[in-house]
């Protein structure tokens, strides 16, 4: 049986993102699609991010995160991140990063791109996520490539949507 909100909100295109945190030794990352820009000046980013997550309790205590983009081909690497913390703890021995310049949060070497992030706002919406609304302050190109090489949900066949 189809359910048309579910059926539209499933039509909406989403990238497929790593996030990394750090509060002193304890380092992060998780996988996040509900991201966008939000303003050209200052170059502010939302961030939809579950409030029970390990991430969000980072976040949420230092003010700062990385996001780091990949290409197609990174899929599989990118993948090793999907499990929660508490499950999986052990995913952070996949990661291999250098600590940002301006947050010093890991930034992942595989990725094709990096940014940055400085909270500016956490709005509660009562609801399962939270918006985490942060200024961008650093970014790097690793790997130049075009937006249509950029992986997104749709490039593993997973939705997120509904």
């Amino acid at each position: 049986m189809s359910e048309p909100m579910r059926d539209a909100l499933h039509l909406i295109p989403y990238g497929f993102y790593a996030i990394t945190t750090r509060n002193g030794d304890d380092r992060n990352v998780m996988v996040a699609n509900w991201l966008t820009q939000v303003s050209f000046e200052p170059r502010l980013m939302a961030l939809g991010l579950q409030i029970d997550s390990y991430s969000f309790g980072l976040i949420k205590n230092t003010l700062v995160f990385g996001i780091n983009i990949f290409r197609k081909g990174e899929a599989d690497v990118i993948k090793k991140f999907t499990k929660s913390r508490a499950k999986h703890p052990e995913k952070i021995e996949a990661m291999h990063y250098t600590d940002g310049l301006e947050t010093g949060v890991p930034m992942l070497d595989e990725a094709a791109a990096t940014l940055e992030c400085r909270v500016q706002q956490i709005v509660d919406i009562n609801g399962d996520h939270a918006i985490v609304v942060a200024q961008v302050v650093g970014a790097k190109v690793v790997h130049f490539s075009k937006i249509e090489n950029i992986l997104t949900l749709a490039d593993i066949g997973w939705s997120y949507g509904g």
